[in-house]
């Protein structure tokens, strides 16, 4: 029988403090703190919980990661709440775009204390915009075009958005 990997569980993270990690992730993405260990705090919701063990940080080892959300509807919503909780995201005024060039997945990037690069982002959004009108128009809303200058910023070499 072949392999399916099903949703992540959890994931360990190495931080310069769990506690202040802990705390980031409790006050900016919702997450509730689920128990200590040695060595660090775990925390989470009713989807994941992530591990924050105390160690050298290493962001550059992950690249990044993307949580799925429901809806550009929610994505958006986030982009609100992010702002007022003065969470820093890559790309200001223009937040939400396409994970590459082509691609139908829309995201937004930030980083958390320690460096690493986390996404939230809405599979085939695109997609579904297109085959809705009113949704079209609600996703176009007065937001002026990247220039040439933003759009190469966000794409690397390989194509993944860069932001």
């Amino acid at each position: 029988m072949a392999i399916k990997l099903g949703a992540v569980g959890h994931f360990g993270l190495a931080v310069r403090d769990p506690k202040v990690s802990a705390r980031w992730w409790i006050e900016k993405l919702n997450l509730r703190h689920e128990f200590d260990f040695t060595g660090g705090v775990a925390v989470g919701n009713d989807a994941l919980t992530i591990a924050l063990f105390h160690g050298e940080p290493h962001p550059e080892a992950l690249d990044h990661l993307s949580f799925h959300l429901a809806s550009l509807r929610e994505l958006q919503a986030a982009v609100r709440e992010l702002r007022r909780k003065g969470v820093e995201m890559e790309d200001p005024g223009d937040e939400i775009g396409p994970e590459a060039p082509g691609s139908p997945h829309v995201g937004l990037w930030l980083r958390d204390p320690d460096g690493y690069r986390w996404e939230l982002s809405v599979q085939n959004a695109l997609r579904r915009a297109t085959q809705r009108p009113s949704a079209k128009r609600a996703t176009t809303a007065k937001r002026p075009a990247a220039s040439k200058a933003s759009t190469a910023k966000r794409t690397s070499n390989s194509g993944r958005k860069r932001r």
